[in-house]
């Protein structure tokens, strides 16, 4: 199923292109405003195509950060990147391309420039790191490049912008749909990154309102290749490398009406084996998705053992108080399918009880077998994650428990519950007000937390409890 626009006004889209090293991911973080690019000095840091909405004085726009383009073998990693970004190129009414002032012109840039004229979209060219007027050399050869007068900015001191301004201005103006001013339509990107544990209100997902889903899972489990299947085009960078993706890539998509904002995660190894700091800052870029996604799919290659790290990962998903569903993808490669799916059960249950009842979806990412699957179980899992109980429900019930199963009386002090409550959804929260609470024992909450999900069939979601001291705070109140 393709991705599906956003409503309302479209802005008009910027790519940045050109080689690697030359500045682009520190252009895009600028203009964005935000740290979404991960930036290094070495070359070829970005690898997919990241958007984001951009903004120059009262002008707004949709940008792309692409990979560098590089001549490269056919069937090598460069080459994939070279097409991700030549695809960036096809959909963009406006072309940004750029080149390092201080280098000056090189081969590399003459040979993608020639590309860029041939695809006839308008072009605003770029010449960077040009800060104190430094790489003037450089701005006046790019005009040999045949792509219109140079704009000499730095993207790192945010020198020049003025300039590059009026050249995107101008370019919107002849070629593509009115810029937008004042307040944009759509949904600013990091806007996927601020969801609280109690915005929920317990409601079904609106679709008008995207849902945040992220994928994570170890290197080379095939979290790209499943995000491609899923809106039905080759939109992440994949292939057999382990450590492709490298940042967290955000995608707009929808699902049957179902708006949603679908991130594509770095893999994450043990942190035992990470050193290089390049992968140290994928990985916090992954863990960042994480803590702002709604639902997190765990994605484990059926080919490999159910190791701790995938364990690790689920505990941390957990923690945040996430929604997750687990997948098990190279399904199609697993010949003793019964014995490796319950072997995955049995561990997921042993070893993490506070997401007990946890969806777990078989599929292949390769071939498309059981993603019909995913997404049913993802959005079942949603509407657990935003569950409200009625409080007489819940009161009704902990009195059924209490007779059931007395607390405990530590230091032959009974611990009284005396009301119970539910204080947020997203995930499940409840507060009880009793006796005693900093002496409640561990396994009587893990007896009340068992109890609300086998009677209200909160499976598969995290669930807290939080004792209060203290009397029934709606005692004695008359009711209106």
């Amino acid at each position: 199923m393709a991705a599906q626009p956003s409503s309302g006004r479209r802005l008009p889209s910027v790519a940045i292109v050109g080689r690697p090293n030359v500045g682009k991911s520190t252009l895009f973080n600028r203009l964005t405003g935000k740290r979404l690019a991960l930036v290094d000095d070495r070359p070829g840091v970005t690898r997919d195509r990241r958007e984001g909405e951009a903004r120059i004085g009262g002008l707004k726009f949709r940008i792309v950060d692409t990979a560098g383009l590089e001549d490269a073998s056919p069937d090598s990693l460069a080459r994939r990147m070279t097409e991700q970004s030549r695809q960036a190129i096809e959909l963009a009414d406006v072309v940004m391309f750029m080149i390092d002032a201080r280098a000056g012109v090189t081969p590399a840039d003459e040979h993608f420039a020639s590309l860029v004229r041939r695809t006839g979209k308008p072009v605003v060219l770029v010449t960077n790191k040009a800060e104190g007027g430094k790489g003037e050399d450089g701005r006046l050869e790019a005009y040999a490049l045949g792509l219109g007068e140079p704009i000499a900015i730095s993207a790192e001191h945010g020198e020049g912008l003025g300039d590059l301004h009026d050249a995107l201005e101008e370019a919107f103006e002849r070629h593509a749909p009115a810029p937008a001013t004042g307040d944009a339509s759509g949904e600013d990107e990091d806007e996927a990154f601020a969801v609280s544990d109690d915005d929920g209100d317990g409601e079904e997902p609106a679709p008008e309102r995207p849902l945040r889903l992220a994928i994570m899972g170890r290197p080379n489990a095939g979290k790209s290749t499943l995000i491609n299947r899923l809106v039905g085009e080759e939109r992440m960078l994949t292939g057999p490398e382990a450590g492709i993706t490298r940042d967290a890539i955000g995608l707009d998509w929808s699902w049957k009406g179902q708006r949603i904002k679908l991130w594509d995660t770095a893999g994450i190894r043990k942190k035992a084996r990470v050193h290089d700091k390049l992968e140290k800052l994928s990985v916090a870029d992954a863990l960042r998705a994480v803590k702002f996604a709604e639902v997190v799919v765990l994605l484990i290659d059926a080919t490999q053992p159910l190791e701790k790290q995938d364990l690790q990962l689920a505990s941390l998903v957990a923690r945040e108080g996430r929604a997750m569903v687990i997948a098990i993808n190279k399904w199609d490669l697993v010949e003793d399918k019964n014995e490796v799916r319950k072997e995955i059960e049995l561990e997921v249950t042993r070893l993490l009880p506070q997401i007990s009842g946890i969806a777990v979806v078989t599929l292949s990412g390769m071939t498309g077998r059981g993603i019909d699957k995913l997404m049913p179980a993802i959005m079942e899992t949603y509407r657990l994650w935003n569950a409200r109980v009625p409080t007489h429900k819940l009161n009704e019930w902990l009195d059924t428990q209490t007779q059931r199963h007395p607390p405990p009386a530590p230091g032959g002090r009974r611990i009284r519950l005396r009301y119970m409550t539910q204080a947020n959804a997203r995930p499940p929260t409840f507060v009880i007000f009793c006796s005693n609470a900093s002496d409640m024992p561990e396994s009587y909450l893990r007896y009340l937390i068992n109890g609300l999900r086998e009677d209200f069939g909160l499976w598969g979601v995290p669930v807290r409890i939080n004792l209060r001291q203290g009397k029934n705070p709606y005692a004695g109140k008359a009711k209106k």
